[in-house]
């Protein structure tokens, strides 16, 4: 059952993307538990765009595998935008061959991973990383996904 809006902008060369009904899969799976439709925007870029955007949001060099952009309502104004997600597509394809994960349950765990961080969860502590993987984890178990942080 669709449940949240997604929007998909495909701003990459690679071939190896996911189909628009896994991202609302993983969507879906990710926000089950809220009630209120939301909407959300996935842009997938090569590795030009997300390093630049790296660069300039997080100041950091050179591309990173997922962006998360929360989208803030001016005051008196209510949407149900939670925001955007920039995923690049040649740091995600890399990572699952370096991790030898499967690339398909790799874009899950990344994208899921992002709506967490739209949703206001963060890694920046350990107990917050802690709560974050565990919700990440347990979404993942109900699309039938083994744990991304075990050792392989």
């Amino acid at each position: 059952m669709r449940i949240h809006q997604l929007d998909i902008q495909i701003a990459s060369c690679s071939d190896k993307l996911p189909s628009s009904p896994l991202f609302q899969q993983w969507i879906d799976a990710a926000l089950s538990e809220l009630s209120s439709p939301l909407e959300v925007l996935i842009r997938i870029v090569d590795e030009p765009e997300m390093t630049e955007l790296n660069q300039t949001y997080r100041h950091k060099a050179g591309a990173t595998n997922i962006l998360s952009f929360p989208f803030e309502a001016p005051d008196g104004m209510e949407l149900n935008l939670l925001g955007d997600l920039v995923v690049c597509a040649p740091v995600i394809e890399r990572e699952a061959l370096e991790q030898s994960k499967l690339l398909e349950q790799h874009w899950a765990h990344i994208v899921i991973h992002g709506i967490f961080h739209l949703l206001g969860y963060d890694h920046i502590d350990d107990v917050e990383a802690e709560e974050m993987e565990a919700l990440e984890i347990d979404t993942l178990k109900k699309l039938n996904i083994n744990n991304p942080y075990k050792e392989q």
